[in-house]
């Protein structure tokens, strides 16, 4: 079984992707330490604000800045991922271990991966199988499977043989692992994989979307991405098609628009398939917080629902607006502003 020392979340990963030769701290005291993060040097990589804080990788090692952009957990981490659930899995010695808002490493450094907390558990990698933990630490489910995705509505999916199912949070094997390939249940419903085709079970492992499509998505707002003859449109719950396949590629509904592209150039269409803005844009994303990245001639800038220019095309790259802020990077230096492109950290 392949499997990588960096990979903090299986399925849908988040990316920790650091590595350094030097330890971090071990954990026998608070970590937590308030000081001006602008003009540290080497402030190298920065990841999304989540629940407050931020990571950020200052000469090699990951800590945290707050929104005013103070230091709040001293880099010390060879690395570090988003906090949720209050806890944050981090890498220390080699190994993942969780700590909580104060820098505190709640749960001891041991293991060879882990991914983020969710409903209460989080999927830890101990030694070549995966299992699950609890805030405490207590391992609740015990390392029996290949690959082990977050709980999502009170299921996870787990591989093993190659196979993936689903079981509850007491290890519990609630749908059999029958399935090529799954992904995780989003308003009630999993997409799942059999002989090439994709569709979707309800809990109890019932088909209830009949297995049509070359590819398949999680369930946002009612609507789900599916892509049929080499074109990509939208479903709703009962697989009735909402925006009939015909785009070259397409993101998630969110804030009740999807961007969608089309001939090379990227709009976005409403849930009854109106394009409410043209497909101007070389590269776009999905709303968020009311805003869309989107890029022409080079440059990233975000865009209101009536495809208005918030903040013009400036950047070099942008990502989306998470807890009111948004990463941007220009001239190779990574900052965060805010919604009306107010600067509130830069490096």
């Amino acid at each position: 079984m392949k499997r990588s020392l960096f990979i903090l979340e299986v399925g849908l990963i988040v990316s920790l992707a650091v590595s350094a030769a030097a330890a971090g701290a071990d954990g026998s005291q608070s970590t937590s330490q308030t000081s001006q993060v602008t003009g540290l040097p080497a402030v190298e990589q920065t990841q999304k604000f989540s629940e407050g804080l931020a990571p950020i990788q200052v000469i090699d090692k990951w800590g945290y800045i707050d929104k005013t952009g103070r230091i709040v957990i001293t880099p010390q981490f060879q690395a570090a991922g988003p906090f949720f659930e209050a806890m944050a899995a981090v890498r220390s010695n080699d190994k993942f271990g969780f700590i909580d808002k104060t820098g505190w490493l709640v749960i001891e450094a041991k293991y060879e991966g882990a991914a983020r907390f969710s409903e209460g558990l989080a999927a830890v990698l101990a030694g070549a199988l995966w299992g699950y933990v609890d805030q405490t630490g207590t391992m609740v489910v015990n390392p029996a499977y290949d690959s082990a995705d977050r709980f999502s509505e009170g299921l996870a999916k787990v591989g093993t043989g190659g196979r993936f199912g689903f079981i509850d949070k007491t290890g519990k094997m609630v749908i059999n692992p029958w399935y090529d390939a799954a992904d995780r249940f989003s308003e009630g419903l999993a997409p799942i994989k059999t002989v090439g085709k994709w569709g979707y079970v309800d809990k109890r492992g019932n088909s209830v979307i009949s297995q049509l499509y070359d590819q398949a998505d999680p369930f946002y707002d009612g609507i789900a991405r599916v892509k049929a003859s080499d074109k990509w449109g939208f479903i709703d719950k009962s697989g009735a098609t909402v925006v009939r396949p015909w785009y070259d590629s397409a993101d998630h509904f969110a804030d009740g628009l999807a961007p969608v592209q089309e001939n090379g150039k990227w709009g976005f269409v409403d849930v009854n398939g109106r394009e409410v803005v043209n497909p101007w844009y070389d590269q776009a994303g999905p709303f968020s917080e009311g805003l869309a990245r989107v890029q022409t001639t080079g440059k990233w800038g975000y865009i209101d629902k009536d495809g208005n220019f918030s903040l013009q095309p400036q950047f070099d790259d942008a990502d989306n607006f998470s807890e009111g802020f948004a990463r941007v990077s220009l001239s190779g230096r990574w900052s965060y502003i805010d919604r009306a492109g107010k600067q509130i950290w830069g490096q």
